[in-house]
């Protein structure tokens, strides 16, 4: 029996990084909110290793992407930095550099024969918008966020077709208003659902204006990334599995269900106004969102997230939070990343596929971000200098074959983009763990291939795998 997995014609190779995690911050007008942070707290991030370097992209891009071409890549996500792009936040005048960078990458990226896809957020907020309105908690901001994906889309609508709003919008929710791993990192539940409003606002608010320039009709295409982190309840009980159900629509479909369906899901908004938590709206901003629904969707996995139903005295002294629905489930014998601290639950993919083609239309879709990130590589690089990561080819072996079967039983997914193409700056954690097909010297910035670059060639090239001898 023939063992080999094909996926369909055209189907997406590629990788994704972000302006902030591998372009550096030279030349940029603005600081964003990362830029701020590291600035005034350096030691929150790992060995005080903050963005001013990161990859060097902005000065060795031409390399880069030729590395990129050279292990088979045929598309490649990164995103516009706003704090890069733009002069005048106010007006969205743009800056010359910025101009000039963005249009070099963009055509070097489609004179190596890779598509390239522009995200317009990844994390990165200009801290002038966070301390003059409060950044996402401002409907003002959502305006301004319009204003430079309008420049953009200006800029250089004629030559990238693809193009996301928001790179994973609920770790912005999380991370700066719920659970204090984000600058500025306030606990106010109250705050994390109007700026999760306002996120999804922001988004469909750019889409309708993508739209109203006219993209669509020139060939482009508007979607989102969203990481996607199934629930599964720790038993079939009913407490548990109700319990999975609401976290999983605050933590998926409260930006997915808008995404896609142009709604919030009733369950969320019951329980929001029943806790006296519901966001402020208007009816021409519920409207908006309504109409501003994706052309496709991105979806970033990682980990699955496992829950049970909430414990008696399990409750803390935060105020509202989404955890007073349901408790994290530790599960006994789940494999584990234990440098990352996460768990590896290949059958996901399979999972979002399903429901994807079953409860979102069959949307088309891709795998926009999937990886396992290691720390201290340098132990496994061999005779001739090369870093073999057996363990991540592997990986991406399990994964693709459960993406594979979703796929074959009739998910729209077009494409699988690894995270990272380049070894890349990772927030606090910096360059702690690796993620790329190609390793970085932080010290001489020299860059090599590792075996899972030259994996991810013949992956390309033949446009599929032979599968691992039995499924894990």
């Amino acid at each position: 029996m023939d063992n080999k997995l094909i996926f369909p014609e055209g189907f997406w190779w590629g990788s994704a990084t972000s302006g902030p995690q591998s372009e550096g911050s030279f030349n940029k007008p603005h600081e964003s909110i990362f830029d701020y942070w590291y600035k005034i707290e350096p030691e929150a991030f790992f060995d005080k290793v903050g963005p001013r370097i990161t990859s060097n992209f902005y000065n060795s891009y031409k390399e880069d992407l030729a590395m990129l071409k050279e292990i088979g890549l045929n598309s490649f996500r990164t995103s516009i930095q706003w704090t890069r792009l733009i002069k005048d936040l106010e007006t969205g005048e743009p800056d010359e550099d910025g101009v000039r960078f963005y249009n070099a990458v963009i055509d070097e990226t489609i004179s190596n024969g890779i598509i390239p896809v522009m995200n317009l957020h990844h994390f990165d907020l200009p801290i002038e918008l966070y301390e003059k309105y409060g950044g996402w908690e401002s409907k003002h901001v959502v305006k301004l966020f319009v204003r430079f994906a309008e420049t953009a889309f200006k800029l250089f609508g004629d030559r990238v077709k693809y193009w996301t709003t928001f790179n994973e919008p609920i770790v912005i929710v999380e991370g700066q208003y719920l659970y204090e791993f984000h600058y500025p990192k306030v606990v106010d539940g109250k705050k994390a659902m109007q700026v999760l409003y306002n996120v999804n606002l922001a988004s469909a608010s750019v889409i309708k204006r993508f739209r109203e320039l006219g993209l669509q009709e020139q060939g482009g295409k508007i979607g989102i990334i969203l990481n996607l982190t199934p629930a599964y309840p720790r038993s079939d009980s009913d407490e548990d599995i109700e319990a999975s159900r609401i976290a999983d629509a605050f933590f998926n479909a409260s930006f997915l269900d808008p995404a896609v369906k142009g709604s919030f899901p009733e369950k969320l908004v019951e329980l929001l106004k029943m806790d006296g938590v519901l966001w402020e709206s208007t009816v021409e901003e519920d409207r908006v969102i309504n109409e501003g629904t994706v052309d496709f969707l991105g979806v970033n996995y990682y980990q699955p997230r496992r829950v049970k139903a909430k414990e008696a005295g399990s409750l803390d002294d935060r105020g509202w939070m989404p955890d007073k629905y349901f408790d994290n489930y530790d599960m006994p014998g789940k494999r584990m990343n234990p440098y990352r601290g996460w768990e590896i639950y290949p059958k996901a993919m399979y999972d979002i596929a399903i429901n994807i083609r079953d409860n979102y239309d069959n949307i088309p879709w891709f795998i926009s971000e999937n990886g396992m990130g290691v720390q201290g590589e340098e132990k496994y690089v061999n005779e001739e200098g090369i870093i073999e990561d057996d363990y991540r080819i592997e990986f991406f072996k399990e994964h693709l074959q459960y993406l594979h079967q979703g796929i074959s039983e009739g998910s729209n997914c077009f494409g699988y983009h690894t995270w990272t193409p380049i070894d890349c700056w990772s927030w606090t954690n910096a360059y702690k763990n690796r993620y790329g097909f190609i390793a970085v010297d932080l010290k001489t910035k020299n860059k090599t291939i590792k075996k899972s670059g030259r994996w991810i060639k013949e992956v390309s090239e033949n446009n599929g795998f032979y599968k691992l001898s039995q499924d894990k």
